[in-house]
């Protein structure tokens, strides 16, 4: 897999020096089942405590859609997410949930967090 974190972008966050919360939420998240090759779907929900610098929305939407094609498991997807942005955006604290459709009759939940 390419190094997907090239795509998101970020921008100074005008308030540094305040706690806040930035909650986006992607419902059109997709991804592929790496055994069988069927699509998986997904809402992500990216919450995040922005220290000096925020995520900028056009990156995240790509950087979400460049999933579309690959083959990769809830968990691994989820987790990746998570250390790509707080890589790029440094922040004081992001959590990421990642709720998946169901499929074979079961749906998931897949929540991973970092905390400075």
């Amino acid at each position: 897999m390419e190094d997907k974190k090239k795509i998101l972008e970020v921008f100074d966050n005008q308030f540094p020096e305040r706690d806040y919360t930035v909650i986006h939420t992607a419902p059109e998240f997709t991804s592929l089942c790496p055994k069988t090759g069927q699509p998986d779907f997904a809402t992500i929900r990216v919450e995040y405590i922005p220290d000096k610098l925020c995520v900028e929305l056009k990156s995240l939407k790509l950087y979400l859609n460049s999933y579309r094609s690959d083959g990769i498991f809830y968990e691994s997807v989820t987790n990746k997410i998570l250390n790509d942005l707080v890589e790029v955006c440094k922040p004081r604290y992001m959590q990421i949930v990642a709720e998946f459709n169901v499929r074979g009759g079961i749906s998931s939940v897949i929540k991973t967090e970092y905390k400075k």
